[in-house]
């Protein structure tokens, strides 16, 4: 699917919005279905919901956007809109709210389904709203199912006892041409005002000029990583901002999560499964913190977020700006590890068919990669539909992660997508890439 949505006829933007509401409950239902009833209530970390709050709410905010206000029809349940309402209820606390069961939870997301589906057989795409404008407002309910998909996936690895998912592994890697790629810099097109389901913070498209830089041409690996690790880095406060070193000694961290050492060996648990750590992989589930503190030990620092878009999606042989680092045909199996296809990151040279045309690879799925920036507004910004989307996050707080990652699905895998989330997020499949400034000689 290209960004033409506006190309489509009614009936087919109706099909394939039909399409990505049943992909993105297949998956949820994926995602539920394969644990008990006990897992499925029980709140696995303090950092995630239950895995049963997450289906509901994902039900909830289907009804609130498409159900009442796009179709105009009654409530379901507005009796459990404040349960589901994640401004209302931080995620420690919800395992004490008075949750629906995993029954009614299904009961109810099949109802809300079924009125969606009607009010998709009537609506009329061209009537003026700018909600309904290119299915606009069923788009982002889509994305925003896979958003929590990605997150239900997040607390499975958190969940501890018999693995319950299952993948085939990534393609492998190959061993690659250049670790560094050089980038002239220059003005590029920064954002989108084409892109009919991109959200506000995406918007508007803007010229951004960017100076010369060095950027990895893939992520940081596991084998790269471990090498910080075993050097000391965690035992040396000359590597971490005062902010970092604070954390690091706060959580007596020595390694990404999920990393344990036992008889001289490095392993890994990876939903359920403890296997030895695949050198080659890129490195996940580290904070921003540990992502700079490894940049600054390796000479290097993270990108800015113009950076790393940049390099996703400037063309310089035509000067344009292109929709994905390939070109602008939507994500293939081919192009880049999305939509937990796999269950893990897939090794470093795996995709050359998704390198930019500056030759800088797997920018978009694996691991999300953390940048430099904060969270800000584009020049221009405006909130659309809603102000708790971006508006109430926009600031200091938040660091920008970039790309996707294994766990996110191609709806949501624009090369203009913004992530967001607090530097000391390690359960996030989060990775990073590093760049640098150019020495005088490759100026």
């Amino acid at each position: 699917m290209t960004h033409q949505l506006s190309d489509l006829s009614d009936e087919g933007l109706r099909s394939y919005v039909a399409e990505q509401l049943g992909k993105s409950r297949r998956r949820t239902a994926q995602l539920a279905d394969s644990v008990d009833v006990d897992d499925l209530i029980k709140q696995h970390s303090k950092l995630m919901s239950p895995l049963v709050w997450d289906y509901a709410h994902i039900g909830n905010q289907e009804e609130l956007w498409l159900v009442r206000d796009v179709g105009g029809r009654e409530p379901l349940r507005q009796d459990i809109d404040e349960l589901y309402d994640a401004f209302m209820h931080p995620r420690a606390d919800r395992p004490a709210l008075p949750l629906l069961n995993p029954v009614q939870t299904r009961a109810y997301v099949e109802e809300v389904r079924d009125k969606v589906l009607d009010v998709l057989d009537h609506v009329k795409f061209d009537n003026g709203r700018e909600l309904v404008g290119n299915g606009f407002a069923f788009g982002m309910i889509v994305q925003h199912e896979q958003q929590h998909d990605e997150t239900m996936l997040a607390t499975h690895q958190l969940r501890s006892g018999v693995p319950v998912l299952d993948a085939p592994p990534p393609p492998a890697g190959r061993r690659l041409p250049a670790a560094e790629v050089f980038v002239p810099g220059g003005v590029f097109e920064m954002g989108t005002s084409v892109e009919p389901w991109a959200l506000d913070n995406e918007r508007p498209a803007h010229a951004v000029r960017v100076a010369p830089y060095v950027i990895d041409t893939v992520p940081v690996s596991n084998g790269d990583y471990l090498r910080f690790v075993t050097s000391g880095g965690y035992q040396e406060q000359q590597w971490w901002s005062e902010a970092g070193w604070a954390h690091v000694q706060k959580g007596s961290l020595v390694g990404p999560r999920f990393w344990e050492q036992a008889d001289g060996e490095w392993w890994r648990v990876r939903f359920g499964h403890r296997e030895q750590l695949p050198l080659d992989e890129p490195v996940m589930h580290v904070c921003f913190y540990e992502a700079e503190a490894y940049a600054k030990w390796a000479g290097k620092r993270l990108p800015t977020e113009e950076e790393w878009e940049y390099a996703a999606r400037f063309d310089p042989a035509t000067g344009r700006t292109r929709r994905f680092p390939w070109g602008d045909e939507s994500p293939g199996p081919q192009h880049a590890n999305l939509g937990q296809r796999h269950l893990s990151p897939a090794p470093v040279g795996a995709y050359p068919a998704g390198a930019s045309p500056l030759g800088v690879e797997q920018l978009i799925g694996d691991v999300w990669e953390w940048t430099s920036s904060d969270f800000r507004p584009y020049p221009g910004f405006r909130a659309f539909p809603y102000d708790e989307y971006s508006l109430v996050f926009f600031g200091p707080d938040y660091k920008i992660l970039r790309g996707g990652s294994f766990g996110t699905d191609d709806v949501v895998a624009r090369s203009t997508f913004r992530n967001w989330d607090y530097p000391i997020r390690r359960q996030i499949f989060a990775g990073f890439r590093c760049a640098r400034d150019p020495r005088p000689e490759e100026l």
